[in-house]
């Protein structure tokens, strides 16, 4: 008889709470509106715009590069990154189609200098040559400690 009573008495201590059961299922519910289903959205949205990539569009890849679609074949596509050098990727690797307006402006060469900026260039020069002495002697005077820790004396 001492055994019933010991598991009469563990049965009735426990009980079920169903708020318990509700936090629960509030939790996952969460999850799911909050993390999983927009990474869906995001992965299908992907996915189409892979599947509509045109010859001639300008694309952004997974490593940050652009580039201009030249063709597409298959489960691949051919990128022009710079002019007259074509590189075939697979269609996952692009990242997004750019409108115009987002890619990078590629830097114009300027090889030729104003006459303005050489002039400075020269006077600068002839500033440093007269202030020579007086750096070398102040550079003798600090020592090595206070080179490498760029502190002066006081």
């Amino acid at each position: 008889m001492q055994g019933i009573t010991v598991l009469a008495a563990t049965g009735s201590s426990s009980s079920f709470n169903p708020s318990t059961l509700i936090l629960i299922v509030i939790v996952i519910a969460a999850f799911y509106l909050l993390m999983i289903r927009p990474q869906a959205r995001r992965r299908q949205q992907a996915q189409q715009q892979q599947n509509s990539i045109q010859p001639g569009a300008r694309v952004r890849t997974t490593a940050g590069m652009y580039a201009t679609v030249v063709a597409v074949d298959g489960d691949d596509v051919v990128l022009e990154v710079a002019p007259g050098v074509e590189v075939r990727y697979m269609r996952r690797a692009v990242m997004d189609v750019v409108s115009p307006g987002e890619a990078p402006e590629e830097p114009v060469e300027d090889d030729e200098v104003p006459a303005d900026e050489t002039d400075n260039v020269e006077d600068d020069v002839d500033d440093v040559a007269d202030d020579a002495p007086e750096t070398a002697a102040a550079d003798a005077e600090e020592s090595a400690y206070e080179q490498a820790t760029g502190t002066k004396k006081d």
